[in-house]
């Protein structure tokens, strides 16, 4: 990254989590501590603290692509990021907006994320983003239990895969496909299969957030025109630091700290992970 190259603009929509965790604070804080300007995009309003959500209100469709279309008519967005989206209309929107402008690197946050998947609409929900939203993606962002809500028919992990990259889409990172006691791996799948395992340390704390990091950091990266190996690799580092940095802010999951390179209380030097091949 060139210290006088343009900032890049990543349009991230998600939801206003006003815990932090996730949503539109997490995209933020990860595009300013990867050197990008974040233009965030309103889905939905949550109530919700450290622990869980108590109440969501959608944000009106029409206004949801006023908002859009705003910043893509002014701003040279390099990628965009999709997270929540609150119903089937939101799902028909963005892909009304992606279609117009196909050559943007799109990174989806699925599932879980995508719809509360507990709610009646939610299976709708993910219908929708499957036919209309997964076609467009450069890179589709499941952890390990949101790959099986979305490949039920899937009974290993890399059939899973496969099921959701039927669907459509470019590349597939799943995350935590093996676990063990000191390690979990990561996996990129394309049409043609498992392309790479990532090895990282288990981490002892447990914090909410880490897809929406993730997806976030990956995005940026390839906003700063990255290949999109090299997104995936520096991405899982940039999330695997934040989580490890996160601080138990309130009395249930901690809050990962993604400025963490500027906090004197981390090390926020050190490096876990292997990013081994397969």
């Amino acid at each position: 990254m060139q210290r006088n190259a343009p900032t890049p603009v990543v349009m991230t929509l998600s939801s206003h989590d006003p815990s932090g965790c996730v949503g539109i604070q997490a995209d933020i804080e990860t595009s300013i501590s990867l050197g990008c300007h974040c233009t965030p995009i309103v889905t939905a309003l949550c109530a919700r603290d450290t622990r869980d959500i108590k109440d969501v209100i959608a944000v009106d469709t029409g206004f949801l692509i006023e908002q859009s279309r705003a910043i893509l008519e002014d701003m040279p967005v390099k990628a965009i990021k999709l997270d929540y989206l609150a119903n089937v209309r939101q799902v028909e929107a963005v892909h009304t907006i992606l279609r117009d402008y196909p050559n943007i690197p799109v990174v989806l946050n699925p599932a879980r994320s995508i719809a509360n998947m507990a709610s009646r609409e939610g299976s709708a929900v993910l219908e929708a983003a499957k036919h209309l939203l997964f076609p467009a993606t450069t890179l589709l962002c499941p952890d390990i239990v949101e790959a099986h809500q979305i490949a039920q028919q899937g009974d290993t992990i890399d059939a899973c895969a496969q099921e959701i990259l039927e669907a459509g889409g470019d590349h597939l990172l799943i995350s935590g496909t093996h676990r063990c006691q000191k390690s979990y791996e990561n996996s990129l799948y394309n049409s043609q299969g498992l392309v790479r395992r990532y090895t990282w340390e288990r981490l002892s704390v447990f914090s909410h957030g880490g897809g929406a990091t993730l997806s976030a950091s990956i995005a940026c990266y390839l906003g700063h025109g990255l290949l999109l190996r090299d997104a995936v690799q520096q991405g899982q580092n940039f999330a695997w630091h934040s989580l490890a940095a996160s601080r138990r802010l309130g009395m249930g999951h901690g809050v990962p700290n993604r400025l963490f390179w500027a906090d004197r209380n981390t090390d926020g030097g050190r490096s876990r992970g292997s990013g081994g091949g397969c």
